[in-house]
C-alpha cells in the first residue's frame, strides 16, 4: 500500500518537532452553541469537541458524490454553506495517500470504499496496534483493527482506520511514552462510557503520551485513536472557525440531529 505525506509525516520518538498547520481562517458562522470548548492539560492548549449520539450524528465525507476528495475543511464548508446550521463540527480523520484516498478501513454511508489494511510498514498508521473508529445508528466505538477484525461482522454506517492507538483497555500503547520528543499539531478520539465521542485537537505542539493521557485521566474513555498530526484540522461553524493546512483526506462529520438533512 502506497504511503501518504501523512502516514509518514511523523514517527513516534523520532525526536522531529513538526511545523504547525496555517493560522485557522475566518469562516461563516452558524447560529448554533458550539460543541468544542478550549482547555488546558498540564500546559498544553487543547480543542475538546463533543459528539452526542443524543443530539448528534456522524458521518465520514471524502469528497462530492462520484468526484475527487475535497482535500479541505473549508472545501467541505464551501459545499455545505446553504445547511451550516447542520453542523456542529467537523475533523479530519484518517490516514491517506498523496490523492487524498483512505489507506484503511473507510465505509461512508454504508458503503464500503476500502477494506481494513493489515499490512506492516513503516510510519504511525502501521504502528500496531491501529484502530478504528466506527458506528451505526448514534453507536459509536473506538477498537483495535485486530478486535474490529474479529469481531464486527456487520458493515457499519461509517467507519474509518487509522493509527496508532493512543489508549488501549484504558492503556497507553506499548510504545507511546509518557511525553516524548516528537511533538506536532495532532487530533484524536475516544468514546466514554456514555457513547459519546470526544475529538480533541491540540492548539499546539503536543506529544503523543500527554493526548493519550488526556483521553485516559481526564476523559475516561478505555480505547482512543489517534487521528492525524501536523495537519490536524478543526471545523467549528459557531466559531467561524475553519482550519486551512496541508492538503487533507477522510473528514469526520458531526450534526446536529434536528438539523440534518435527511
Amino acid at each position: 500500500e502506497p504511503a501518504g505525506q501523512p502516514v509518514m509525516r511523523t514517527e513516534i520518538g523520532s525526536g522531529k518537532a513538526d511545523s504547525i498547520g496555517a493560522a485557522e481562517p475566518a469562516g461563516p458562522v452558524s447560529p448554533q452553541p458550539s460543541a468544542c470548548t478550549s482547555v488546558t492539560f498540564e500546559n498544553a492548549g487543547l480543542i475538546h469537541c463533543v459528539a452526542d449520539p443524543a443530539v448528534h450524528t456522524i458521518s465520514m465525507v471524502l469528497g462530492p458524490q462520484g468526484g475527487a476528495p475535497y482535500r479541505s475543511l473549508a472545501k467541505l464548508a464551501e459545499a455545505m454553506a446553504g445547511d451550516i446550521a447542520s453542523v456542529a463540527f467537523a475533523m479530519n480523520g484518517g490516514m491517506f495517500n498523496g490523492e487524498g484516498k483512505p489507506i484503511g478501513y473507510y465505509v461512508e454511508n454504508g458503503a464500503r470504499l476500502k477494506e481494513l489494511s493489515q499490512t506492516d510498514g513503516s510510519g504511525n498508521f502501521h504502528l500496531k496496534p491501529n484502530g478504528v473508529f466506527y458506528g451505526t445508528k448514534g453507536k459509536w466505538q473506538v477498537k483495535t483493527s485486530d478486535e474490529f477484525y474479529r469481531t464486527v461482522g456487520d458493515r457499519p454506517q461509517f467507519g474509518t482506520q487509522s493509527g496508532p492507538m493512543l489508549l488501549i483497555d484504558g492503556k497507553l500503547h506499548p510504545e507511546i511514552t509518557e511525553d516524548g520528543p516528537s511533538r506536532p499539531l495532532r487530533n484524536g478520539v475516544g468514546v466514554d462510557s456514555q457513547g459519546r465521542a470526544h475529538f480533541v485537537i491540540s492548539q499546539g505542539p503536543v506529544s503523543f503520551g500527554k493526548l493519550a493521557r488526556y483521553y485516559r485521566d481526564v476523559l475516561k474513555t478505555p480505547n482512543a485513536l489517534y487521528l492525524d498530526g501536523s495537519v490536524s484540522s478543526l471545523w467549528d461553524p459557531a466559531s467561524g472557525r475553519v482550519d486551512s493546512a496541508a492538503p487533507i483526506g477522510p473528514l469526520i462529520l458531526v450534526q446536529n440531529q434536528e438539523k440534518a438533512a435527511p
